[in-house]
């Protein structure tokens, strides 16, 4: 024991652990909602700006946050501005009575050339909007596009005065919002034939994935704040997405297992809640998967580590050889039966309810895994993954610069016969300078 106390004493110290603080004249602000700094003048502006980006560092960087704000409430927003001059741009930003925190910190951080900028889309899949429901949708808003299928508007100012929660309740089967302070949400409506809800929750089971019944259905939420490119144009995005509630529909639960993941990778879950059951087929996805894994930020190295569980199947499932075989072997009253919804224009989903009976085909092709891992393993596999991709960019960014270097040496040629007799004249290691 006194030789391990010996051992110990000589042995060298360990590297001294850094801790975020929060300086003493600042004591305090980490748990503060709204900072206000009020700025008396054009000459104290610039020093308020830099508190206003300390502030916002303590809430976005990650180290700050786990060491100030990951046991306090996560959202403390800061704005600069004279507070008596009432036509001052950060004194109204920061009254805004019906923004929510998220909104007033793009607005404190944006520079002069950046406006605020909300976009919003909505899209019945299936079956058009009547005129009344129409009707209600353009007393939400009198400048948003409105055809029969859809609802699209976009702000750069001010709020939508609807609920999207309560639309896709009502009228819509797809939702998308983005709004340039990186706040993004997706929402599905499926039937509940098609994706009972006690499936939909053990895969959304946090406010970045979640899932409720409305009636008949059963509703999939995504939200997410991750920290990634600000964008200013929302087109596009549900179109690319949008795929997937066909896929979700026939059995193929590959979008949910990735909702599952970004409720992991923004600690909503605990360390040791075991992931569900991981669908087949994550390491080919679709593109409309690769699309939800852009749009709402969610860690490539995580899904990739998650991937490696998946189990491997056929990619054709879903095939005519596979239908005609699913139909051959239809009772002939159920086929009458599609055949009158089909007559009837109730046939929306019949493909996706031929799909799950080929089997384990809907699942991406084969039956999911039971999940085994638990979330802190999979943060810490994907933080490994990446801290070796990392390790290889700089060897490889190295390799390539020693080779240019090569290639530059043996491109040098010199011009002038000078340079050419100096270069051959022998260089002695022990000729010394004279005088």
């Amino acid at each position: 024991m006194l030789a391990g106390i010996e051992a110990a004493r000589k042995a060298t110290p360990p590297d001294p652990v850094e801790h975020w603080a929060v300086a003493d004249r600042y004591a305090g602000i980490e748990r503060a909602a709204l900072v206000v700094v009020n700025v008396r003048g054009e000459r104290e502006r610039e020093s308020a700006e830099r508190l206003v980006s300390d502030v916002v560092r303590l809430r976005n960087d990650q180290d700050p946050f786990r060491d100030l704000l990951s046991r306090r409430d996560r959202r403390v927003t800061a704005v600069a501005a004279n507070v008596c001059e009432r036509g001052d741009p950060g004194a109204e930003e920061g009254a805004g009575a019906g923004s929510t925190r998220s909104e007033v910190l793009h607005r404190l951080t944006r520079t002069e050339s950046m406006s605020e900028y909300q976009y919003y889309e909505f899209m019945a899949v299936h079956r058009p909007l009547d005129e009344r429901q129409l009707a209600e949708l353009r007393a939400l808003s009198t400048r948003a596009r409105i055809p029969a299928t859809s609802f699209v508007n976009t702000y750069q100012w001010g709020n939508f005065r609807g609920d999207p929660s309560t639309l896709m309740e009502r009228y819509f089967d797809a939702f998308l919002y983005l709004a340039n302070w990186n706040t993004r949400e997706l929402m599905i409506r499926l039937p509940r034939r098609l994706l009972d809800v006690e499936t939909a929750t053990r895969y959304c089971p946090a406010d970045s994935a979640s899932a409720w019944a409305a009636g008949d259905h059963v509703i999939v939420s995504f939200t997410s704040e991750e920290e990634g490119d600000y964008e200013e144009d929302g087109e596009g995005w549900l179109a690319s997405i949008i795929p997937i509630r066909a896929a979700v529909a026939a059995g193929d639960l590959r979008a949910l297992y990735l909702g599952w993941l970004l409720c992991a990778q923004t600690d909503q879950l605990e360390d040791e809640d075991v992931e569900p059951p991981v669908p087949a087929n994550l390491t080919r996805l679709t593109a409309s998967l690769r699309s939800l894994i852009d749009f709402l930020h969610i860690d490539e190295d995580l899904v990739a580590v998650a991937a490696t569980a998946s189990p491997e199947a056929g990619t054709d499932h879903g095939s005519d050889e596979e239908l005609v075989r699913c139909i051959d072997d239809l009772p002939v009253a159920e086929k009458n039966a599609l055949l009158l919804r089909a007559a009837r224009g109730d046939g929306a989903h019949l493909r996706a309810e031929l799909l799950r009976r080929v089997g384990p085909a809907a699942n991406g092709g084969a039956t999911p895994r039971e999940g085994r891992r638990a979330v802190a393993q999979l943060l810490a596999a994907a933080e490994a993954r990446r801290e070796e991709r990392k390790r290889r960019a700089t060897e490889q960014k190295a390799r390539e610069r020693a080779r240019r270097d090569r290639e530059a040496a043996i491109a040098y040629r010199p011009q002038h016969p000078l340079f050419a007799a100096v270069r051959r004249l022998p260089v002695r290691a022990d000729r010394r300078s004279p005088g």
